[in-house]
Order: structure tokens, then sequence, then C-alpha cells
């Protein structure tokens, strides 16, 4: 009974019962999806394992693979967001919030940004493997590698390349420059 979908690859929309709306294209693309609308798949396995997920738009390879009921993600490059299964995401860049499961509210551009965030929220980061390592709250990383070795720090701003490198678990500081807050 869905309806207004489009579906261009070997087993792209496969399982569709009733969603609508849905666009997929390649292999395997949106492949589980059952009742979930207005998602966008283009690349293999994008979207595999949506089954009631809405509003989602994955660009890449195995993009948002994993998300079966998270809404409203954008993933943008090879298995960005590819573990998540949460809402309001948006990744943009090859295994950008990777190991995302349950975070909500992020945003990560560049390579690997927010590569382990887990559980972290409302984390914005960009620039090469910025907040790397986070699982924090509320924290800002402008610049490659900034806060890189974050953990559970949480309402930190960095701007600057390897700004707050070190910073593990510290919360509530603010590093401006070129390696700034890096003790040598």
């Amino acid at each position: 009974t869905g309806y207004a979908n489009t579906a261009t690859g070997f087993q792209s929309l496969f399982k569709n019962a009733t969603g609508i709306q849905n666009t997929a294209t390649g292999l395997n693309s949106l492949y589980s999806n059952i009742t979930g609308n207005n998602n966008t798949a283009n690349g293999n396995e994008s979207l595999y394992s949506n089954t009631t997920g809405h509003n989602n738009t994955a660009n890449g390879v195995k993009s948002l693979f994993i998300n079966s009921t998270g809404i409203n993600n954008t993933a943008s490059g090879y298995a960005s967001l590819y573990n998540n299964n949460a809402d309001n995401n948006t990744a943009h860049g090859y295994g950008a919030l990777f190991t995302n499961t349950q975070g909500i509210d992020n945003t990560a551009n560049g390579l690997q940004a927010l590569y382990f965030n887990n559980v972290g929220i409302e984390n914005t980061s960009s620039g090469y493997r910025s907040l790397y390592y986070n699982d924090g709250d509320n924290n800002t990383a402008d610049g490659s590698s900034a806060l890189y070795l974050n953990t559970t720090g949480d309402h930190n701003t960095a701007v600057g390349y390897h700004t707050l490198f070190y910073n593990a678990t510290g919360s509530y500081n603010s590093a401006i420059g070129y390696a700034a807050g890096v003790a040598s």
C-alpha cells in the first residue's frame, strides 16, 4: 500500500510495505524500510536497516546503515552516522559520527569528526577528527583534531588546530589559536 516511492538499484526499498514518498538509489538502499516515510538514500546500502524512521537523508555508501527508527538525520559521506539510531543529527564526511547510537542534536563536519561519540548530545564539530573520542555534551570544536581526546568533558569550546587536544574530562574550557590549551 506504499505509494509515491522511487527505487533504483538491486533490492532497493526491498521490504517496503506502507512507507510513502521514499527515494532509494543504489544496491540495497532503504532495503529494510517497512513504514518509514520521506527518506532519501543515495549509495549502496545507505539507510539499509531503516524500518520506521522518517525524514532521513543518506548520501554515501553505508551512510545511516544501522538506523532503523531514528528521524530527521542527514548523513553525507561513506559510513557517516553508520551506527546511528537517534534523532536530529547531521554528519558530513567519511565516518563522521560513525559510532553514534543515542546522541541527539549533534553536527559533525570533517573526516571522522565526532567519530566515537555514542551518547553525547548537542555537540558541534568541524575539522578532521575534531572531538574524535567525545562522549560529552554541549562541546564545540572547530579545527583539525580540536578537543581530540575529550571523552566526558562538557561545555568546552576549542577553535584552532589541535586546540585543547589533551582535554579528556575537563569542562567549561575555552581556547582559541594554534594548539591553544596544549601543555608542552
